[in-house]
C-alpha cells in the first residue's frame, strides 16, 4: 500500500493533527477515518520520534521539514504541526 499524497493539505498557515505510533515495523503514513496517523520505528525518546515524525510528514507534504513546527503534543501521542 503506497503512503497517501498529502501535498493538498501544504497550505501555508495550516494545522494538521495526527496521531503517532512509535516502534512501529516501518515508516508510513496513512490516512483513516479522516484522521492523519504516522508510524515510525524509533524510539519515543529525547524527541527521536518527533523528529523522524517531522521527517516524514515532510516528505509526504512535499515541504521542506523546516517549515513544519510542532504545536502541541511533544510528549503526546496526538500531535498538531503548523506547515509555516
Amino acid at each position: 500500500m503506497a503512503d497517501p499524497d498529502l501535498s493538498r493539505l501544504a497550505q501555508p498557515g495550516s494545522e494538521i493533527a495526527l496521531r503517532v505510533t512509535p516502534r512501529a515495523s516501518r515508516n508510513r503514513v496513512t490516512v483513516e477515518d479522516g484522521q492523519v496517523r504516522v508510524y515510525v520505528t524509533v524510539v519515543p525518546e529525547d524527541g527521536k520520534a518527533n523528529a523522524a515524525v517531522q521527517k516524514l510528514l515532510a516528505k509526504q507534504l512535499g515541504v521542506a521539514k523546516s517549515r513544519l513546527t510542532l504545536l502541541r503534543g511533544a510528549t503526546s501521542r496526538d500531535k498538531v504541526f503548523r506547515i509555516d
